[in-house]
């Protein structure tokens, strides 16, 4: 299972890249815009093409779900403690049948004792950021943890085979396709360095 999470800034071009991307068999892309209002996160979604829109999942404003058919939601460590951890009267209005719901985690201990459960959750930093300057890589090992795990920072085509080894899941990605000179190859490489290591 490979993860892209968006550029948190816009970059030229990005919806007809990301775009290319789905074309590509992306499955997974984390729609995080911190800076981004609802106005302007409606406008992103307007400019992709519907039939990629179940590929999607959003970090902010959950209620998007009601109005695209997105792929899920997403829930930051900060707002899944204030949000989540006190019942589930935050989903009261939010049509969750058959969608996804993912968090982000920085400590495994954390990760294994969350009782609620996500269809994945993200942990990181495995490796240096690529894309965070002074985001120093912990090298987490989750074979011990039996939930469906997703290693984030550092991650590229020379890292890949050391993130399944430590007990992920998958891999998210962002530096190592955003901040490259060509993302489409970039994300080829990386997607086909993964199924050769999936499928050893």
């Amino acid at each position: 299972m490979i993860v892209l999470i968006a550029p948190e800034k816009d970059i030229p071009n990005e919806i007809e890249i990301l775009q290319q991307l789905f074309k590509e068999g992306l499955e997974y892309y984390h729609f995080r815009k911190p800076e981004k209002n609802y106005e302007e996160h409606v406008a992103y979604l307007n400019q992709v093409d519907e039939k990629y829109h179940d590929r999607i999942i959003t970090h902010y404003f959950h209620e998007l779900i009601n109005e695209f058919n997105l792929k899920g939601i997403h829930f930051q460590e900060q707002k899944r403690r204030d949000a989540l951890e006190n019942g589930s009267e935050y989903f009261i209005g939010l049509d969750m049948i058959g969608k996804m719901m993912s968090s982000s985690f920085h400590e495994p201990e954390e990760l294994a004792n969350c009782d609620i459960e996500f269809d994945y959750h993200l942990l990181s930093p495995v490796f240096s950021s690529i894309s965070k300057k002074g985001y120093e890589g912990r090298g987490f090992d989750v074979n011990h943890i039996d939930k469906t795990i997703i290693g984030i920072g550092g991650i590229n085509t020379d890292t890949v085979q050391e993130t399944l080894a430590l007990g992920f899941q998958g891999i998210g990605v962002l530096g190592g396709v955003w901040n490259t000179e060509n993302p489409v190859e970039s994300f080829k490489n990386i997607k086909r360095h993964y199924e050769e290591c999936t499928t050893k």
